[in-house]
């Protein structure tokens, strides 16, 4: 099969970390061709979707990766590849959507993961409020006043966080009392025009942050991501660490709850974080984790992953 990976550069994937290196670890593994294209190299012609793509092999050392660059790109019509692996990181910004949009004319073909039209509607903040009775206490809005007055009102202390973030960014934890308190919301709200999240606090951040790896619903897997002592923040790049976990009982339950809508979306590979059995956020644009669930189980998920992407592909044809 033919695969094609619509990602950030190259140079920013860690072999021994990066989810979507991974993928084509298993994608090469199982005979399979994959495709590199950055978000601008997607196009439209005569109202089919395009890109100018590089091949990719992987090796088993460094550099790990190889471009093959010598021959230019190749035109490649969306309609006539296998998959399409949507890894762009966040943010979701304007070029991000018009993407989704292009994307949007190879449905139908190509299995896509994650579905365009899934992305555009899944903000990986207020998504996670379609399952209300499995996330803490929320609010969302851009008034100042209400934020302080739902700190005030879940214990004196909650965490606020800009919708548009991701790894971490702009999490910051509100206490009622404190002299900072005034200017971090100011700084999140952009002075009470922007709208932002907040959440009561849970105070089992502090034993990590749980992320649940899902394909089609189902879960593979989960790691806990543990915050340094001087931050609230579990956020690998941010200094978190990981260690192995398992799923609980109510951990079940949520995914057996969450799982038929992501699937309807066409949201099949999903990060989900959960903070005391608490649902805080959906993670769909690239999430990551899968590497460090393979190393603590002895397991290779990611060839799960692609054998669930031929099996999807062998149903269309």
């Amino acid at each position: 099969m033919r695969f094609v990976f619509v990602m950030d550069s190259l140079d920013k994937v860690t072999h021994d970390k990066d989810t979507t290196f991974a993928f084509l670890v298993a994608a090469q593994a199982r005979g399979h061709e994959s495709h590199h294209c950055l978000v601008r190299d997607l196009f439209i012609r005569d109202g089919e979707a395009w890109a100018l793509t590089h091949r990719i092999e992987i090796l088993p050392s460094a550099p790990w990766i190889v471009i093959h660059r010598d021959a230019g790109p190749t035109r490649m019509r969306l309609n006539e590849t296998d998959a399409i692996f949507i890894r762009k990181d966040p943010p979701f910004d304007r070029a991000y959507s018009y993407a989704t949009l292009l994307l949007e004319r190879a449905r139908g073909g190509p299995v896509i993961v994650n579905d365009p039209r899934g992305l555009r509607d899944a903000n990986e903040k207020l998504y996670a409020l379609n399952f209300s009775e499995w996330t803490p206490r929320t609010m969302v809005t851009s008034d100042r006043d209400m934020i302080h007055e739902f700190v005030k009102d879940h214990g004196g202390h909650a965490v606020i966080k800009p919708l548009d973030g991701a790894g971490g960014a702009g999490v910051m934890q509100v206490s009622a009392g404190d002299k900072n308190a005034r200017s971090i919301v100011d700084m999140l709200t952009h002075e009470g025009t922007r709208l932002a999240m907040v959440q009561e606090f849970l105070p089992s951040v502090t034993v990590g942050d749980k992320r649940i790896l899902l394909l089609d619903g189902e879960p593979l897997g989960a790691i806990l991501r543990v915050p340094r002592g001087d931050d609230i923040r579990s956020n690998i790049h941010v200094g978190g660490s990981v260690v192995p976990t398992e799923l609980t009982a109510r951990e079940r339950a949520m995914v057996a709850a969450i799982g038929p809508k992501l699937r309807a979306d066409g949201l099949y590979f999903v990060g989900l974080d959960v903070i005391g059995e608490r649902l805080t956020e959906v993670n769909v644009t690239s999430p990551t984790g899968i590497q460090e669930l393979g190393r603590f189980t002895g397991t290779t998920p990611s060839d799960k992953v692609i054998e669930w992407v031929e099996q999807k592909r062998a149903a269309k044809a």
